[in-house]
């Protein structure tokens, strides 16, 4: 069905312009929908923005608030980002706006900048310049094919990091879900903040009811019956109860009326020193949308048989950020929730989110009282309904399963998020996710190869315990590239090869593992050599790589070694092993 679909639709390829594109439209996409849409896709574009409307306001509303920020900046915010993106992004029916994993980040950013309880005025501007930032870093990194950055985080330090943020969004708004508020930064704090108001009588019983009742017809609905709007059914719920329950009379704050009419342009502006401390912000949220948004777009991409254009996805996710911020918004990224009430709903195209946007600017201009009663607890719940969403505990108990070590690094993510808070968890996931790697490389899986009766070439000795092998020779397997980082590690390994008993007359190393070897690596080898040729032990290679070799090349190691000590393949320096030695394979000692 995939197929058939993504045979309905404007052909993408992979890396290079639109079939019909090139020039502008390879920049543009939004013309090259245009250009090809076809007049049977606009009833289901416009029945799919009319559905996603309905989750995109109090998403929107919800979100804002998360981020420290008017509820009004949401919908101002989601408009221009569905806008900036429908000109400039690749994808068909992607959705981006406000999100929640990036709305405790930008709260941290604004009062690490403005402190607790500023003058929302100066948020809001601040909101917006930190929007710019991401936008133009977003744009910068696509347009020079940074995309491989996204690569920072890896599937486990993304699973912390995000159970962290799950964590860290849910017990922030439980106050909020119980109609009072508490001074406390971070989650410790706030988690007992929550405990003391609870326990002081701070909470207000009908706030708690329509909070808790909000929260569990979305999450009912999410689980029994995921066609239906569940937000919006929610909030509905919620304004019914507030006319017939008198909720305002009973101490439950309401969001109240929201300012008609439509922002004016802004551009936006900050000092230096609030410009200083933008930018950490501004890099760590660049990090974290870059990865949501090539994983969600490859997710739905791969669901249509659509290829991505990873580089052109940024440029239109930055766009949108830009846009958003010259109108009091604030940065934005994909949303993989709103992105599948779309395609449910019918989406063939980036119209569909441009009659979303539609819908929120009619609302602001002619029904701006709309929502006027709906309660607060009530958007805290849609909030955290979201942070639910966030939390990966499958993902987590299967690292738990297959990968201790792994696992241990997405706790390590998950701690930096709730202990230190979220900016700093960022970092140290990112930390984490390149200490990782360097782990690999620094000490990488090594082994001995033999010959297992029955099966063709030379397997490893963990696998195959009762392989045989040749009296004299040890065969060797290094998986990774051969640089200053583990020259040391590969120095020592072959050593206490060579030191076993019977001494080995060689060593072959099974190199087509090893990608790289740097200057450091090669002055180590040179001296091993030597150390070994004067103990009786001979240094060999076997399948290195032609790009590999010629570097060794041009370190002047072949001639310094000999050439004689390099083979082809493995059954080439096995062979002429036994010619010189006429050792014969045996079995290992029972």
């Amino acid at each position: 069905m995939a197929r058939r679909r993504a045979a309905m639709e404007p052909a993408v390829t992979g890396t290079g312009s639109p079939v019909a594109g090139g020039g502008v439209r390879r920049w543009l996409p939004g013309v090259q929908t245009v250009l090809t849409y076809r007049r049977a896709w606009l009833p289901k574009d416009v029945v799919a923005g009319l559905v996603l409307s309905s989750l995109l306001v109090p998403q929107g509303m919800a979100y804002a608030e998360l981020a420290g920020l008017p509820a009004i900046t949401g919908l101002y915010t989601t408009v221009f980002g569905l806008l900036g993106y429908a000109v400039f992004g690749a994808s068909r029916i992607l959705v981006v706006g406000p999100d929640s994993s990036l709305g405790p980040m930008i709260a941290a950013v604004l009062v690490a900048t403005v402190g607790s309880g500023g003058d929302p005025a100066v948020a809001i501007a601040l909101a917006s310049m930190l929007g710019l930032m991401v936008g133009v870093t977003m744009a910068v990194a696509g347009i020079a094919k940074l995309g491989f950055i996204a690569d920072l985080l890896s599937k486990p330090t993304q699973i912390g990091y995000m159970n962290g943020l799950a964590v860290t969004i849910f017990v922030s708004q439980l106050p909020k879900l119980c109609g009072f508020s508490v001074d406390g930064e971070g989650l410790l704090s706030e988690a007992a903040g929550f405990l003391r108001g609870i326990a002081s009588g701070d909470a207000v019983p009908a706030a708690c009811a329509v909070g808790v009742f909000t929260l569990a017809i979305i999450l009912v609905l999410q689980r029994w019956l995921p066609k239906l709007p569940a937000v919006l059914v929610a909030v509905v719920a919620a304004i019914t109860a507030t006319w017939l329950l008198d909720l305002g009379g009973r101490g439950v704050d309401l969001v109240g009326p929201l300012p008609g009419g439509f922002p004016p342009l802004t551009v936006p502006h900050a000092s230096w020193s609030q410009l200083v401390l933008l930018l950490a912000g501004a890099v760590g949220i660049t990090i974290v949308s870059l990865t949501d948004t090539i994983s969600t777009a490859s997710s739905f991409a791969a669901r249509t048989g659509q290829e991505i254009r990873a580089d052109q996805e940024m440029i239109g996710v930055g766009a949108a950020n830009v846009a958003a911020s010259f109108f009091q918004g604030f940065p934005v990224s994909t949303s993989g929730s709103r992105t599948a009430v779309a395609e449910q709903a019918g989406a063939r195209t980036q119209v569909t989110g441009i009659v979303g946007a539609a819908v929120i600017v009619v609302m602001l201009v002619l029904t701006p009282g709309l929502l006027r009663d709906l309660p607060q607890p009530a958007l805290a719940a849609v909030v955290i309904a979201a942070s639910m969403s966030l939390a990966d505990l499958p993902g987590s108990v299967r690292l738990w399963r297959h990968r201790r070590l792994e696992s241990l690094v997405s706790i390590t993510a998950f701690l930096g998020v709730a202990l230190l808070g979220v900016l700093p968890g960022i970092g140290v996931a990112v930390g984490l996710s390149v200490l990782n790697v360097f782990r690999r490389v620094w000490w990488p899986y090594q082994t001995q190869l033999r010959r297992a009766p029955g099966v063709p070439g030379y397997h490893d000795v963990r696998s195959y315990p009762d392989a045989e092998s040749l009296p004299g020779l040890v065969l060797f397997r290094f998986d990774a590239p051969l640089i200053f980082a583990n020259a040391r590690v590969f120095r020592d390994q072959i050593r206490l090869l060579a030191r076993t008993d019977p001494r080995p007359v060689w060593i072959v190393l099974a190199a087509e593992p090893v990608t790289d070897v740097d200057t450091t690596a090669g002055d180590m080898l040179e001296a091993l050599v030597g150390e070994l040729d004067a103990q009786g032990t001979s240094l060999m290679w076997a399948e290195l790589k032609d790009p590999v070799r010629r570097k060794i090349d041009r370190y002047g190691l072949t001639a310094a070694l000999g050439p004689e000590r390099f083979f082809a393949t493995l059954d080439e320096a096995v062979t002429a092993y036994r010619a010189r030695t006429g050792a014969a394979w045996t079995a290992p000692p029972r």
